[in-house]
């Protein structure tokens, strides 16, 4: 069966790319990367052949030390290892080639995360392990539900802006799905108060997670659906100094391959 086509992932890769070049630290991947690095490093254990599956830039440098050697999808943020033009969607891999295979904010956008995961665990030797932190859950809710109140007042329809994402239980139940050993699923709420919305857009921007969206009105926004779009975001969720609520969820995903010390 066919995967459904839900972002345009040659899109997303400029996305991702322009903000490397651009060079804007984000606060938000910086820390989730100290909080992924906290997580692995309770495993108490070194490893010898690693792979990294497009880690933010914030991320990677902390992630360095785990292993002897590195193969990355991703040249931001870092020149450890060896460097590999690869989609998560199709890698290049043969069986058993890592003893650890990593990703932090860039599996939530691949259109088959089911099969990225059967990928993964073929790559591992047996025992390995997959650590992965994935937007997912109810992050950018707040802003979903205010373009869709804006765009059904102002023009009386919806378009797809914010991408639909995994939850902590069905994470859970991919990864068994995919053949791991000791899956374990968990969520990480990440609350967040902007001042603006250009301040949010600035920091999607700045980790290359703007619309991506296969299906995505490729026509400019209209100003009256951001301006309804934006009032909707004020009444339901601005808080009484004039921020705006942003919830970001962050999905931590582990499994190992399965075989020795599995």
């Amino acid at each position: 069966m066919t995967a459904p086509i839900i972002f345009d992932r040659k899109l997303y890769a400029a996305r991702r790319r322009r903000a490397a070049r651009a060079g804007t630290e984000s606060f938000l991947a910086r820390e989730v990367g100290e909080s992924f690095v906290e997580r692995l490093g309770a495993w108490n254990q070194r490893f010898s052949r690693a792979l990294d599956l497009g880690s933010r830039r914030e991320s990677f440098p902390l992630l360095a030390p785990l292993a002897g050697h590195w193969i990355r999808t991703s040249a931001a943020g870092g020149e450890t290892g060896e460097t590999i033009v690869a989609d998560e969607e199709a890698l290049p891999f043969a069986p058993e080639s890592f003893d650890l295979v990593v990703s932090v904010l860039t599996l939530h956008a691949v259109n088959d995360l089911p099969g990225t995961l059967v990928q993964i665990r073929r790559a591992l030797k047996p025992g390995g392990l997959f650590f992965a932190a994935m937007f997912g859950g109810s992050t950018l809710t707040e802003l979903r539900r205010a373009f869709a109140a804006g765009e059904a007042e102002a023009s009386g329809g919806a378009s797809p802006r914010v991408a639909p994402l995994v939850d902590v239980r069905d994470a859970g139940a991919l990864l068994q799905r995919a053949g791991f050993v000791m899956p374990v699923a968990d969520v990480e709420r990440i609350a967040v108060r902007y001042r603006a919305f250009s301040t949010l857009v600035d920091d999607l921007r700045a980790m290359g997670e703007t619309n991506a969206l296969s299906q995505r009105r490729r026509s400019m926004l209209p100003q009256r659906v951001l301006q309804a779009s934006l009032a909707h975001y004020m009444e339901q969720d601005g808080g009484g100094d004039g921020r705006l609520h942003t919830t970001f969820d962050i999905l931590y995903l582990t499994g190992r391959a399965p075989g020795l010390n599995s």
